[in-house]
């Protein structure tokens, strides 16, 4: 399918760090005492706690623009409603009851991939812009990151309606960044159990009681449109609560640090009912890190 850009807001052709909030975040300019602050505080809540967020990184009077685009394009956005367990597959009956690996959650969120969004909107511009990579790969104390080599996965619109919810999950990929274009009215409250799991160790006990209610285990970090974040999904349990009211759009974008990175054809076709050539091209491109996706 592909979409015509005249359906889509387009703002005139520009450097898209003019959308940015530069005074505060001055990804521009790598050797400005301002960004490496922001980089060293960015580093130890990665390290702390597994999530950084930049409030307001976009600039106000671009929130509109974003938000056009997202809103645009949120109709071609494909919505599931099957409940999987928060390792991405159905309930295994071989594992006693009430373990993760047994329960499932319901989500019904809707995901726009990248070979719907048109190059020329400031999100794809954003997703691939120089600088702000290097600021990501600069807070996950990366040399460099790479975009997805997936052609759906790549960039995302999460795409929430009233009475939709995205269930307690793990990442496929170590980390993602994302950007909010549109918060809902009540509800949509992002929540995460911080490294509640890591490479070789799924901890099932802990996940378990996340699972149950536990909400010692449980932090709620409340996002705002045009704020920046960077997830370690990979470990940490999360999900988004019911949208009560309202709208909540995110722009996820996908970087790994090696290149080359394509979602399996399993996960793939599960989660958007489609492959492309290159899911199939790649089926033995995946990391072995011992968890479960």
């Amino acid at each position: 399918m592909s979409i015509q850009s005249k359906s889509v807001p387009i703002a005139p052709q520009q450097d898209c760090l003019s959308l940015v909030n530069l005074e505060r975040y001055p990804v521009h300019n790598s050797d400005s005492p301002v960004l490496r602050e922001v980089i060293k505080v960015a580093r130890r809540e990665l390290a702390e706690i597994g999530c950084m967020r930049l409030p307001g990184f976009i600039r106000v009077d671009a929130f509109d623009l974003l938000a056009k685009e997202t809103t645009a394009l949120a109709p071609h956005a494909l919505h599931g409603s099957e409940k999987f367990t928060p390792y991405g597959s159905v309930p295994d009956e071989s594992f006693p009851e009430g373990h993760p690996r047994r329960r499932a959650h319901l989500s019904t969120s809707g995901n726009v991939t990248r070979d719907l969004i048109p190059m020329e909107t400031s999100i794809q511009q954003l997703y691939g812009n120089p600088a702000i990579m290097s600021l990501a790969a600069a807070c996950l104390e990366a040399d460099e990151i790479h975009q997805f080599a997936d052609p759906m996965r790549g960039l995302i619109i999460n795409a929430m309606d009233e009475g939709n919810v995205l269930g307690w999950h793990f990442d496929a990929n170590e980390f993602i960044v994302s950007l909010m274009t549109r918060r809902a009215d009540e509800g949509g409250t992002f929540e995460y159990s911080p490294g509640i799991r890591e490479p070789g160790d799924e901890n099932f006990d802990a996940v378990q009681s996340v699972l149950d209610g536990e909400k010692k285990l449980v932090t709620e970090l409340d996002l705002q449109v045009g704020d920046l974040q960077i997830f370690k999904g990979r470990y940490s349990l999360h999900r988004v609560n019911r949208i009560e009211s309202g709208i909540r759009h995110t722009v996820i974008f996908g970087y790994s640090r090696e290149p080359g990175f394509i979602g399996s054809v399993e996960s793939t076709m599960k989660v958007y009912e489609r492959v492309m050539p290159e899911h199939i091209a790649a089926k033995n491109n995946r990391h072995d890190d011992g968890l479960s996706d």
